[in-house]
């Protein structure tokens, strides 16, 4: 795969994101539109990183999510990193409804990150119950 640029790896973090819980939400889709009209502000066509996201297999969802997180990480600040984080919250709780699977790749992000920490699970508003 070929390295992203802050901005297109956001764009893929986001859209895996959204996806996990195998359901793409109208609220989800309005958080990435605002997503992209803040980090692009002129027109780019997306078609080639949509069409790459959309024949992903669930089974390699993680794979790409941590090369896409590792892109960012390369051309970003911490305080952009730990911005991002924070409207990943807001996308995954977009639904009002967070997926063990959401929960699972917003902490993998925060880890790859170092951005963990001790909260609780309902720091996210995290539904599932534990099992």
């Amino acid at each position: 795969m070929q390295k992203s640029n802050k901005p297109i790896a956001g764009y893929h973090l986001l859209m895996i994101l959204s996806a996990v819980d195998g359901d793409f939400s109208p609220e989800e889709g309005v958080k990435i539109v605002e997503y992209l009209e803040t980090e692009f502000p002129f027109h780019i066509n997306l078609d080639n990183e949509l069409h790459a996201i959309a024949n992903l297999h669930p089974e390699d969802w993680k794979d790409h999510f941590e090369f896409h997180a590792r892109c960012f990480l390369e051309d970003s600040t911490e305080e952009e990193r730990e911005n991002f984080v924070q409207f990943a919250k807001i996308l995954i709780k977009a639904d009002h409804f967070v997926s063990d699977d959401e929960h699972r790749f917003y902490k993998l992000l925060k880890n790859l990150w170092g951005l963990d920490s001790e909260k609780s699970r309902n720091e996210i508003g995290y539904t599932e119950p534990l099992l």
